[in-house]
């Protein structure tokens, strides 16, 4: 990266630490404010719009925000247990037409995170649209690609599956490669996944089952990696009511091949909001709606999330969650609970383990505390 390039990235994402440190030293969940923020000017997501491949595995810069997220729970030779998630994020900074070079109102950021049998590390960076610097897109081969720097997933086709990680955590180098034989998911109503009341929502789909090879080298020393990983794609102007104040999302992967969805939305002066998907092992998937899915927090611990007198934070670290319908009930716990990312939008993400009606494992993140 050149010097001019590095020095505006830091200025624009310096201040916007700025206002929402600030912002956070008031309010918690003021670092989710552009998820709450009004969509005027963006494309709205509603039911009714199809989900289209490969089209939607590309970005959607008229929509204020997506994502693409990988997480997996993966074991060594030993079966000692590692956890991976990285995402990719783009940003539109304005409504309107896109521009190339400095002009361009995209933004993009991506965290690389992994848990190994030694703690938990992360590491952020940020990229301005327009210049080459970071994107998605195809390759002239016909390879899907997400690319900032030389952080990479890479599709064997137009699609992200099957394909490949490629991406540092700081000095600690990580290379995944994927492969699923169930279809793809589309949450909520074909797709359009209902966050409020109010009707806000996203676009969101998933692939749950990926059965992944890789191998994490830590100081020179390569280690083999293999298991089962979760890719979401998820793009909306306004995924949150101005009235939620954060969302606990689960991604479980049972023993038996079956695979729940679920998300928490904490409401101020309301219950939660809770919606899920259930995954046969087959791939037949149905969405879960009010009342076929009880998700609440058990047991709340601290989490050390920052040096000094504000270092810790008390979140739930246990959490219940039942099917009243199928007479199925877990209980998730988290499996390191110092998992806290103090990025530009502070949160806790991490690997699970389930125990109840099956076992499993999966990947829990909660935002807003």
């Amino acid at each position: 990266m050149g010097f001019f390039r590095l020095t505006c990235v830091v200025v624009l994402f310096s201040v916007a630490a700025l206002v929402t440190a600030e912002s956070r030293d008031t309010d918690p969940s003021a670092a989710l404010d552009i998820m709450r923020a009004s969509g005027e000017g963006y494309q709205t997501a509603q039911p009714g719009q199809p989900i289209r491949f490969p089209e939607d595995h590309l970005a959607h810069p008229d929509y204020r925000i997506e994502w693409w997220y990988l997480t997996a729970n993966l074991t060594d030779a030993e079966g000692r247990p590692y956890g991976v998630h990285w995402t990719m994020f783009r940003t539109a900074l304005r409504p309107g037409s896109d521009a190339e070079g400095w002009t361009s109102n995209q933004m993009w950021m991506a965290h690389s995170a992994i848990h190994t049998p030694s703690g938990h590390d992360y590491e952020e960076r940020f990229a301005r649209g327009g210049i080459g610097q970071a994107g998605v897109g195809i390759t002239d081969e016909g390879r899907f690609d997400a690319w900032l720097d030389d952080w990479q997933l890479l599709g064997t086709s137009d699609s992200p599956v099957p394909g490949s990680l490629t991406t540092t955590v700081n000095e600690v180098t990580l290379t995944l490669n994927w492969q699923a034989e169930q279809p793809w998911v589309l949450h909520g109503d074909n797709g359009f996944s209902q966050k409020s009341g109010q009707g806000q929502g996203s676009y969101y789909y998933s692939q749950p089952r990926l059965q992944i090879t890789g191998q994490v080298t830590i100081e020179g020393t390569s280690t083999p990696l293999s298991g089962e990983g979760w890719l979401d794609r998820e793009w909306s102007s306004q995924p949150l009511a101005s009235d939620q104040l954060g969302w606990d999302w689960f991604s479980l992967q049972f023993d038996d091949g079956a695979s729940l969805m679920a998300f928490h939305l904490r409401q101020e002066d309301d219950g939660p909001y809770v919606r899920g998907t259930w995954i046969d092992a087959d791939g037949q998937s149905r969405s879960l709606e009010e009342g076929d899915l009880v998700v609440e927090p058990l047991e709340w611990g601290e989490v050390v999330v920052a040096q000094g007198e504000d270092a810790r934070k008390s979140l739930p670290l246990v959490w219940r969650i039942e099917l009243p319908g199928q007479d199925a009930r877990w209980t998730v716990r988290v499996r390191e609970a110092d998992s806290w990312l103090a990025t530009l939008v502070p949160y806790w993400e991490g690997p699970v383990r389930v125990e109840g009606s099956s076992g499993g494992v999966g990947y829990l993140e909660m935002t807003g505390y």
